[in-house]
C-alpha cells in the first residue's frame, strides 16, 4: 500500500475520554478512517505507519444528525471510526516529544 492510500484512509486519532481509557486499559486505539476503507485497509495503513501489530479491527459507522442552523435544516457529515486492538506490547504514542 502507499503512503497516499494510508493518508486517505487514517484521517485522524479519534480522541475523546473513552478512546484514552481504551488505550490504557485495553490497548486499542480509535482512528476516523474513511467511509469506503475497509479493515484490512485499515490494518495494513495502521501495521505500516506506526510499525505495530494489529491484532484485530472493529468498524463503526456513525450517521450524521440533522441540524436546525436558523430556519434551514442541515446535516452534519457521516463519519466512520475503527477500534484497532494492537498485539501484546506494541503502543502507539501521539504525544511527539522533542
Amino acid at each position: 500500500m502507499n503512503q497516499e492510500r494510508i493518508y486517505q484512509i487514517l484521517l485522524a486519532p479519534h480522541v475523546s475520554e473513552k478512546s484514552t481509557g481504551l488505550a490504557d486499559e485495553k490497548n486499542q486505539h480509535v482512528f476516523k478512517v474513511a467511509l469506503n476503507a475497509s479493515k484490512s485497509e485499515v490494518k495494513q495503513a495502521v501495521e505500516e505507519l506506526f510499525k505495530v501489530k494489529v491484532e484485530k479491527v472493529r468498524m463503526v459507522n456513525i450517521k450524521g444528525k440533522t441540524k436546525r442552523f436558523g430556519g434551514r435544516l442541515g446535516k452534519r457529515s457521516d463519519l466512520r471510526k475503527a477500534y484497532v486492538t494492537l498485539g501484546p506490547g506494541h503502543d502507539i504514542d501521539f504525544v511527539a516529544t522533542h
